[in-house]
């Protein structure tokens, strides 16, 4: 079965596609999963979504298992064998090896079927640009599922290869990403007093943003403030700028103090676009709540480790990266842990970054043993 999940993974790496246009990937999936088990398939839950029922023999919890089908626009570095064959998409956030890992536990569930309950492997669309979880809950196609819990793990580069990492309470950031576009006048750049330019106002925003970013991991008031993009005026040396656009993606450890930085930002651009005679457009983008992980469910992930002789560590701070599942954890009771991918494993998003393949196995036996211990 190693060799077969490892096939299947530089497979699908090879054919990555873009959140929301998963549909090759899914039916992929989809063959694999039906040559090799007899789940119950529900397609097209919040888009391209592919969910596998497998119903035990006898009545108990329904346990989710989520993992994605997405990958990101950047063009791989990589030249090895099962590069990606689509100019300019490339899975370099390593959803190619979470599926790999629930077409795993798939197999391990058809071969050793649990003493009851229900399994449901949610594959899930749109996770990069946090539409994916949103959607899929507010299927209609979701509310048969119904998950009393819900589990989900993601690679991480930088710990030791097949560690796991986890953390009570919050798991990963709060996040969200605005686009601001403000417009004032153009006029010539002999004659700047005639125009309306918005440089002042952009040093301003990014002076705000300075001034309430908590620096410190450890405070519960932390919050980063991530310039992304700004563009001013047109390379035309006689015209002086009367357009500009600001990106900025923030990050907190909470819902409620992301929630208070947009307001207390919406507050200040518009009393500053009035100022400076500007007229705006503020846009709210890819929202990622934070994951809180449940206690209970990080007990028993370290109990499965302990039994298998899987070296477990607690986070002492929480991860500064958005990741959708955060919607699962504000409606179900909810587990997101980390499996180190390697202490020198290119970063995440880092274009020759992939997914270690050793990390198959380990994810399926970790998957395997919480539902063992859930549905007991």
């Amino acid at each position: 079965m190693e060799q077969l999940l490892r096939d299947f993974r530089r497979v699908l790496h090879q054919h990555p596609e873009l959140s929301g246009e998963e549909k090759q990937t899914a039916q992929r999936v989809k063959a694999f999963l039906l040559a090799h088990s007899q789940p119950k398939i529900i397609e097209g839950i919040g888009g391209h979504g592919l969910a596998a029922v497998y119903q035990m023999e006898k009545e108990g919890p329904t346990v989710l298992v989520r993992c994605e089908l997405d990958a990101l626009p950047i063009t791989e570095a990589n030249t090895f064998s099962h590069r990606s064959q689509h100019d300019g998409v490339s899975h370099k956030c390593g959803h190619d090896g979470h599926m790999a890992i629930l077409c795993g536990l798939a197999i391990a569930l058809t071969q050793n079927p649990l003493t009851c309950g229900k399994v449901v492997l949610l594959f899930q669309p749109a996770e990069e640009n946090g539409q994916g979880a949103h959607a899929v809950l507010q299927d209609p196609k979701f509310n048969d599922i119904a998950p009393d819990f819900c589990l989900a793990l993601h690679n991480l580069p930088g710990y030791a290869l097949g560690s796991v990492l986890v953390k009570e309470a919050g798991f990963t950031a709060s996040v969200v990403s605005l686009a601001l576009h403000l417009e004032g006048k153009i006029a010539h750049a002999s004659e700047p007093h005639h125009g309306i330019n918005p440089a002042e106002a952009i040093s301003d925003i990014i002076t705000f943003f300075k001034h309430k970013e908590v620096a410190d991991p450890s405070q519960a008031a932390f919050a980063l403030a991530t310039p992304i993009h700004i563009n001013l005026g047109q390379l035309a040396y006689g015209v002086a700028a009367g357009k500009a656009k600001v990106h900025y993606t923030l990050r907190t450890w909470s819902d409620a103090n992301l929630q208070a930085l947009k307001q207390e930002f919406e507050s200040y651009v518009t009393q500053l676009a009035a100022k400076k005679a500007l007229q705006f457009q503020l846009n709210w983008l890819e929202y990622f709540p934070g994951v809180q992980n449940n206690t209970q469910l990080v007990h028993k992930l370290q109990s499965t480790c302990q039994e298998q002789g899987i070296s477990i560590k607690t986070l002492e701070h929480a991860l500064r990266f958005g990741e959708d599942f955060g919607w699962f954890s504000k409606k179900f009771p909810s587990l997101l842990f980390g499996l180190g991918s390697g202490e020198n494993c290119p970063a995440l998003h880092h274009s020759d970054y992939d997914f270690p393949d050793e990390l198959i196995e380990k994810g399926i036996q970790l998957f395997y043993g919480l539902l063992v211990r859930l549905c007991s």
